[in-house]
């Protein structure tokens, strides 16, 4: 029979290998959690790198972003949008808007777009379109998405942003009109956010953590 000296020590160790199971999985879960921001980190700069040339730029563009809201024009509430700067000087800005009506449902998109209010190219971040059909707004999948690059609201006209069947210049797919007239517009409302807004987004302190923690030193 058990005495109480050694159940006492049987429940040291229980909790001794309690403790030591729970940091494990504590250290484990925040290695795991810098390397899955690190992977999200990397694939968002190859996104944006390829709408803006890196020789463009020269600031830490990842941790020169703001929050901004207005549902209306961005589809998403709040939005974020990255500065890109060259010695200090305004160059672009690349927002992450999202298309609220595409045909599967919401899709994220990433659109770089110039002081002078030219697009220096849009991807898509995610969708849930249909294979064969409204997915062709992935760069994976067609060149459509590359069309957007060299556009702006007056070329062409403001009137003309829309797809072919509704009067614009924008193609649209075979048996799939939904998704690209959802894209053209939110590309658009976009377009028209940073047109009313680009001064005062350039101006805003960065929210970015490292920021937020250089501001109190």
């Amino acid at each position: 029979m058990k005495t109480s000296l050694q159940v006492g020590i049987a429940g040291l160790v229980l909790a001794a290998f309690a403790a030591i199971g729970v940091t494990l999985v504590a250290l484990t879960h925040h290695a795991t959690a810098e390397r899955i921001a690190a992977n999200e980190r990397w694939a968002m700069l190859h996104k944006m790198h390829a709408i803006l040339p890196d020789e463009r730029f020269d600031n830490d563009i990842i941790n020169d972003y703001i929050e901004v809201h207005d549902p209306d024009l961005l589809g998403v509430d709040p939005t974020r949008v990255y500065r890109a700067r060259k010695k200090g000087k305004p160059v672009a800005l690349i927002l992450t808007p999202v298309v609220p009506n595409g045909y599967g449902g919401p899709i994220d998109l990433l659109m770089a777009v110039y002081t002078d209010g030219t697009l220096g190219g849009v991807r898509v971040l995610e969708h849930h379109e249909t294979p064969g059909l409204g997915d062709r707004i992935d760069e994976a999948k067609s060149d459509w998405i590359l069309g957007f690059a060299g556009k702006s609201l007056g070329k062409p006209p403001a009137s003309k942003w829309k797809v072919k069947k509704d009067g614009g210049v924008f193609d649209q797919f075979t048996g799939a009109t939904i998704t690209p007239r959802a894209v053209v517009g939110a590309v658009k409302k976009a377009l028209i956010y940073v047109k009313q807004h680009q001064q005062a987004l350039f101006a805003a302190p960065s929210e970015a953590p490292a920021a937020q923690e250089g501001k109190h030193e």
